[in-house]
C-alpha cells in the first residue's frame, strides 16, 4: 500500500484526529486559521478548538485577488499565477501559526483547505443554457501539503456543484452536525459578505434541516465604506449608518432585484451585490448626491430586511411559531449594532450568538471546513434526503504531501 494511503487510514482509525481549518471569505480580510480536535464523526462529531488565528491579508494581496475577483473578464494568467501563489501564502500562514503555537507539522493529521473564492457563478445568474452550476476557488491543494508537509483537503464546493448543489451554502453539514439539539429549533445565520443560514430541526431529522443564502450581508456595506473612506474597510460598530437616515425610495428599488424573488434555496457572491448593483439603483432614483451616511444606512437596512424576510419565509413554512426559534449569529455582521437591532425588530425570535454554543463566531466557518475534511475521511454516514441544495455526499479533493 502506497505510505500516504496508508497513512490516511490510520488517520481515519484515529479517536481524536487533530485538523486545521483554513478560510478566507468573499470580504478578503485574510485567512482564519483554526486548529481544531475532531472525535467522532456523523452525529456524534465533537470538536475542541486547540488554537485560532485569523492573519490579515495586506493591501498587496488584496489588489492582486481584486484583479480576478467576480469579474468576467481577466487576465488568465494572473489567475494561474494567482493559483499557486495564494496557496504558498495561505501554506505560510499555516506554518507561521505552527511554530507560534510550538506544534510539529507531524503532529497535524489534516489541512482542510476552503481556498480563496475568486468566482461564483449559479445557473441562473450565468443564464447560458448549456453551461452548468460553477464555482472557482483558488490556492492550490497540493502546494499546501507540499509547503506544509500535511495531507490537504481542498476544492470543497465542486462535489457539492457535481452532484446537483450550486457550491454553496456548505455550512449547512457542519451546522447540522455540530449544533443541532433535539427539542430546540434553530437558525444558524452566518453574516459575511453574502448572508446564509440553516435551519435546523428540533425534530434532528437531517431531511428536514434548510439552508440558502439571502443576499448582501456586509459586502455592500463594505464597498461604499471603502469608497467614501478609503482609509476605512468597513463601518465599524455601525458608526456611520447610525448617523444616517434610510432612504425609503432607494430601498424600494434596491429590492426590486430579482433575486430576492428567485425561490429557495438559492446562493450568490459579489457577481451581483457589487459597486454596480447600487450605482445603477441610485441612477433609476435619481439619488446621485445621497450622502455618505444616508446610503449605508439605506444598505444595512437592506441587509437586514432581506435576511429577515428569507429566515420569516422559511419559518413559515414550517408551521411552527416564530416564537419557537432561536437566531445563532456569527460573521462580521453579528458586531454590527444596527444590523442587529433591525433584525431583532424585525423578527420575533431570540438572538444569541454562536459563540454560545462553544465555537466563537469567528472560528466558524473555519472549524466547519475542518468538520467537512473529518468527515471525508472519517464520517460520511448522513442523509438529507432529496431536498434541492443538499446533497447527501461527502467533499475535498485530497492532496498528499509526497
Amino acid at each position: 500500500m502506497n505510505k500516504n494511503i496508508s497513512a490516511l487510514y490510520e488517520i481515519a482509525q484515529k479517536e481524536t484526529r487533530k485538523i486545521i481549518g483554513l478560510m478566507s471569505g468573499t470580504s478578503l480580510d485574510g485567512l482564519d486559521i483554526a486548529l481544531c480536535a475532531i472525535s467522532g464523526a456523523g452525529e456524534n462529531t465533537a470538536v475542541k478548538i486547540l488554537e485560532f488565528e485569523t492573519i490579515n491579508y495586506t493591501e498587496d494581496i488584496k489588489t492582486e485577488i481584486r484583479k480576478v475577483f467576480a469579474k468576467k473578464t481577466i487576465d488568465f494568467q494572473h489567475l494561474a499565477l494567482l493559483n499557486e501563489w495564494i496557496a504558498i501564502l495561505h501554506s505560510g500562514m499555516v506554518n507561521d501559526c505552527l511554530q507560534k503555537w510550538n506544534i510539529p507539522a507531524n503532529e497535524v493529521d489534516l489541512i482542510a483547505s476552503h481556498g480563496q473564492t475568486v468566482l461564483h457563478a449559479p445557473k441562473f445568474l450565468h443564464q447560458q443554457e448549456k453551461f452548468p452550476n460553477a464555482t472557482l476557488q483558488i490556492g492550490d491543494g497540493d502546494h499546501i501539503a507540499v509547503k506544509t508537509g500535511i495531507i490537504t483537503l481542498s476544492d470543497f464546493r465542486q462535489k457539492h456543484v457535481a452532484a446537483g448543489g450550486e457550491g454553496a451554502p456548505l455550512a449547512v453539514y457542519g451546522d447540522y452536525l455540530l449544533f443541532s439539539k433535539k427539542g430546540e429549533n434553530r437558525i444558524m445565520l452566518n453574516m459575511g459578505g453574502i448572508a446564509n443560514f440553516t435551519y435546523l430541526p428540533a425534530s434532528l431529522n437531517a431531511s428536514e434541516v434548510f439552508v440558502t443564502d439571502t443576499g448582501t450581508a456586509n459586502t455592500l456595506i463594505d464597498i461604499y465604506t471603502k469608497h467614501y473612506f478609503p482609509e476605512k474597510s468597513y463601518d465599524k460598530d455601525a458608526q456611520i449608518s447610525q448617523s444616517g437616515t434610510v432612504n425609503l425610495e432607494l430601498l424600494s428599488e434596491l429590492k426590486k432585484d430579482p433575486f430576492f424573488r428567485k425561490s429557495f434555496p438559492k446562493t450568490i457572491g459579489q457577481e451581483l451585490f457589487n459597486f454596480e448593483f447600487v450605482q445603477n439603483a441610485l441612477l433609476k432614483t435619481g439619488l446621485s448626491t445621497i450622502s455618505a451616511p444616508d446610503l449605508l444606512a439605506t444598505l444595512t437596512r437592506l441587509s437586514a430586511e432581506t435576511i429577515s424576510e428569507a429566515i420569516g419565509f422559511v419559518i413559515k413554512n414550517t408551521g411552527i411559531p416564530i416564537a419557537e426559534f432561536t437566531v445563532y449569529m456569527s460573521g462580521g455582521g453579528a458586531n454590527n449594532p444596527l444590523l442587529v437591532r433591525w433584525l431583532k425588530e424585525l423578527l420575533a425570535c431570540d438572538f444569541q450568538k454562536s459563540d454560545d454554543l462553544g465555537i466563537a463566531g469567528d472560528a466558524k466557518e473555519a472549524v466547519l471546513f475542518a468538520v467537512l475534511a473529518n468527515e471525508t475521511v472519517a464520517g460520511g454516514d448522513y442523509n438529507f434526503g432529496s431536498k434541492k441544495g443538499i446533497p447527501s455526499v461527502t467533499m475535498g479533493k485530497i492532496s498528499f504531501p509526497d
